[in-house]
């Protein structure tokens, strides 16, 4: 069997495992997502189609956290799956040593590391930041022919509405509004459009109540009233998230933290692929206490810079903690190593 012959099947089983890894992980946390989105919904009847769409522009940011435990369980099952097959014998008894899992480790890894970097430094901040966007105006978005009922609504800042919806219309509307006057309405019925920028109410048989500065309660009954209120929600196009910012837009605000951010995740990512070689391929080293050790070091790194990145640390004592536990992992991985050996 040729070297190419060999080290293209290499290339494929790890990528196999890979992709295999990804998309269970990438499912469920999807699914996860789609689920919470769902609750945007809330009493308005927002189309699925458009929450699943929404849901679509996750993928990216999702990725960006599951890469690198992706990794850890790719690398192992698929090695795994090789060193129960005798395959790792039959290639290392071909003469060429590690050389072939040496070479095809080092592609995987820099493929790796330039898809990781496109998508953490640029592709994933600029989708998210789309996602804040859609989301945001998804949920200030009223469409009143698509709510079933409102549940004391805020229309915008100085006005709540309530209202059960029927066949021809809305009945039992309740609308609360400032203007000079604490103003209270109560209409039996009523029909309510949206047209100019402006909320028109149409309402039959009820009264309001007005409150002045002086405390003086004025009311008056109805059999027909009009009523228009500005819509003050304004779609927004920009989003101020660190989740939204390339490596770019951080370099130039001096976000220094942001930087040390993405930067670490991809450092994580080489420790993921350099401890695995060093610790498990090269000593042929799968047994079963071995893996789950692997596993375990591996995911306290990474989970405990996911709680770094999530809580309000200082740029100075976030790489401090973090390249402690890195260094601590390491030595207890040397340690376990030169005892198991000797």
């Amino acid at each position: 069997m040729s070297l190419l012959k060999i080290n293209t099947y290499l290339s494929l089983q790890i990528c196999k495992y890979f992709f295999l890894i990804l998309f269970i992980f990438l499912s469920i946390s999807w699914i996860l997502q789609l689920t919470r989105l769902l609750t945007i919904t809330n009493f308005i009847n927002i189309e699925t189609i458009d929450i699943i769409i929404l849901s679509f522009y996750l993928i990216p940011n999702i990725i960006t956290v599951i890469v690198p435990f992706i990794l850890i369980f790719g690398l192992l099952l698929c090695f795994i799956k090789l060193n129960n097959d005798n395959e790792l014998i039959a290639i290392l008894s071909l003469g060429q040593g590690l050389k072939h899992f040496k070479k095809v480790f080092v592609f995987f890894g820099f493929s790796i590391v330039i898809f990781f970097s496109v998508l953490n430094f640029y592709i994933s901040p600029k989708i998210y930041e789309q996602y804040k966007i859609k989301e945001y105006n998804l949920r200030n978005t009223i469409d009143f022919n698509k709510m079933t009922y409102s549940n004391f609504l805020n229309v915008n800042k100085t006005t709540i509405l309530d209202f059960s919806k029927v066949e021809n219309g809305y009945e039992d509307i309740f609308i609360s509004f400032k203007d000079k006057k604490d103003n209270l309405i109560y209409a039996k019925k009523g029909n309510i459009y949206f047209e100019n920028n402006e909320y028109n109410f149409q309402l039959l048989n009820g009264f309001k109540i007005s409150i002045n500065n002086e405390e003086q309660i004025e009311k008056l009954e109805f059999l027909n009233y009009s009523l228009k209120i500005e819509n003050k929600s304004i779609k927004i196009k920009k989003i101020n998230d660190k989740n939204t910012l390339t490596i770019f837009d951080d370099l130039k605000s001096k976000n220094h933290i942001n930087v040390a951010f993405k930067i670490v995740d991809l450092i994580l990512i080489l420790f993921v692929i350099i401890l695995f070689y060093y610790y498990n391929l090269k000593n042929l080293n799968f047994k079963t206490n071995n893996n789950i050790f692997f596993s375990l070091i591996c995911a306290v790194v990474l989970i405990f810079n996911q709680i770094l990145k999530n809580s309000q640390v200082d740029i100075l004592n976030y790489l401090l903690v973090i390249f402690t536990i890195v260094g601590f992992s390491l030595i207890i991985t040397y340690f376990k190593y030169r005892y198991e050996k000797n």
